[in-house]
């Protein structure tokens, strides 16, 4: 597949200032990979990645240094784009909200940067196939990363919250995470509605979730509703694997 690159400044160096003006010169139904490098900055201003703008890649040097970040919450939004498109409530409220797919991220952070006790603030909602991130960062207080549907796979990320903050009804691959837990409060929240649907959540290797050890001694085990760690629902379904926990 054909690739072509393009490339975000706040200095106006590049090819563009904001990254949502070069997501906007990505076609419908594209099918070329698009890399969008994003320099090191702060990005102040929501993102949306519309259907059918598939096989977008958003490149940073470091997490640290490029920083995607908003600030809507379910309940205040604030968005280039109407409710028509982008939704309403939690649905609409991500910083960065991802519905083209194959969508792929390194090195850049998504932050929600809503105040804790704002309730619901999304840092990305993920509605989109094949969708991987790799060194990214997750920061936010309640229900930070929406992954919402299909299929992603996150490796080497750092993910963190307060509540339900790892949430949706996708089928996700989360392998060598740093979960970090803010307060007291449930980490997950897989929306299932149906033992027969095909959806849960894989982690893989070791998490720092709070300050206790946990030690694994199965090769995987599955989480019960029933776990104070794990929201209350009675379909969700989590996989474990490896030797340990940090919590």
């Amino acid at each position: 597949m054909a690739s072509r690159v393009l490339k975000v400044s706040q200095d106006g160096t590049g090819d563009y200032q904001t990254v949502q003006e070069a997501i906007d010169s990505v076609p419908f139904r594209n099918t070329c990979r698009t890399v969008i490098r994003i320099a090191p900055g702060i990005y102040k201003q929501p993102i949306y990645i519309p259907k059918t703008k598939n096989y977008i890649t958003f490149a940073g040097l470091n997490p640290e240094d490029t920083i995607i970040t908003w600030n809507n919450t379910a309940t205040k939004i604030d968005h280039h784009q109407g409710s028509r498109l982008i939704g309403t409530g939690t649905f609409g409220c991500g910083s960065t909200i991802i519905e083209g797919e194959d969508f792929i991220a390194e090195n850049i952070t998504f932050e929600n940067s809503a105040p804790q006790g704002s309730g619901q603030a999304v840092a990305i909602r993920v509605t989109a196939d094949r969708c991987a991130f790799y060194n990214c960062r997750f920061l936010g207080w309640q229900d930070t990363l929406y992954l919402h549907y299909g299929k992603q796979y996150l490796k080497d990320c750092y993910i963190e919250g307060s509540v339900d903050f790892i949430f949706g009804n996708s089928t996700a691959l989360l392998e060598h995470c740093h979960i970090h837990c803010k307060s007291a409060g449930f980490v997950t929240a897989q929306s299932r509605k149906s033992s027969e649907e095909r959806t849960g959540y894989v982690f893989l290797r070791i998490f720092k979730l709070r300050n206790k050890l946990i030690r694994i001694e199965q090769t995987s085990i599955r989480w019960a509703s029933t776990d104070p760690l794990c929201r209350n629902m009675k379909f969700q379904e989590f996989v474990f694997s490896w030797d340990s926990l940090l919590l």
